[in-house]
């Protein structure tokens, strides 16, 4: 079944992947080698927060943080940690999800 959204429901939805595009573009300019996944998930609540969402992995299915953090060879879904810290030429993947008025914006 097709759920058909309305105008404002749209506006919801697009302003969700606003605020993930936001956490995506931070992430970019924090993540660097010396800094830990846990300071990573910090920093993307701190974002989703003053955007007025929800971070919408934490507490789901029992997930302890706002975005994923994979680092090399992890392929997804992994729980950022104070002791996983960066180092040069490590390869991230941050899956970042935010909850904007009852809508979600998700991307990684």
């Amino acid at each position: 079944m097709i759920n058909r959204k309305s105008r404002d429901e749209i506006k919801r939805m697009r302003h969700a992947g606003h605020i993930v595009a936001l956490v995506h573009k931070k992430m970019r300019e924090v993540v660097e080698p010396g800094i830990s996944t846990k300071e990573l998930d910090n920093i993307a609540m701190k974002v989703i927060k003053e955007n007025k969402a929800i971070p919408t992995f934490l507490g789901y299915n029992g997930f302890p943080a706002s975005i994923c953090t994979s680092i090399n060879e992890k392929v997804v879904h992994g729980i950022p940690s104070d002791k996983e810290i960066l180092k040069d030429g490590d390869i991230i993947a941050i899956d970042v999800g935010a909850t904007y008025g009852g809508m979600v914006g998700d991307s990684a």
